[in-house]
């Protein structure tokens, strides 16, 4: 991973990209976007325990398929899976982020990010990537409710 001293800018973004869809692609774009011309992304993935702790349900997709779904996108230069107990400051140190890109509904997420930048001192832009046009399926649980609604009989 190309850290400060390097010339590209370290663009941090994470989620959970499950039932991946265009949605998660567009604020991926967005993510890299944000680091200037010479980003370089890369993109947390949160493990099926973080998953099913903040959601109290087990994400459809393993941890290791929705990982390398993420790598394989154009924009991503590299996805990796999170820790088990998620730790914004190990995530900082092995990283060394530019910017950190978060979602449109993060906003308590970007409360703590941004008072722990402030409070370690560090030369790190925090950005909120905004909603996108709505679009039939630009949602994980949409796609969940579409299938059901669908298929289910």
């Amino acid at each position: 991973m190309a850290g400060k001293s390097g010339k590209k800018t370290v663009v941090l973004a994470s989620g959970v990209f499950d039932l991946l869809h265009l949605g998660h692609v567009r604020f991926l774009e967005e993510a890299k976007k944000a680091g200037g011309k010479n980003a370089e992304l890369i993109v947390i993935i949160a493990r099926d325990s973080t998953v099913e702790k903040k959601k109290g349900r087990k994400p459809v997709m393993s941890e290791n398929q929705r990982r390398a779904l993420v790598e394989s996108l154009k924009v991503v230069d590299e996805a990796v899976l999170g820790f088990e107990k998620f730790d914004l400051g190990d995530v900082v140190e092995r990283v060394k982020p530019d910017v950190i890109a978060l979602g449109y509904d993060q906003t308590e997420v970007e409360k703590g990010t941004k008072a722990y930048v402030t409070n370690h001192k560090l030369n790190i832009k925090v950005v909120r990537i905004g909603k996108f046009e709505e679009d039939e399926l630009d949602s994980s649980s949409k796609i969940r409710k579409k299938i059901v609604e669908n298929f289910v009989r």
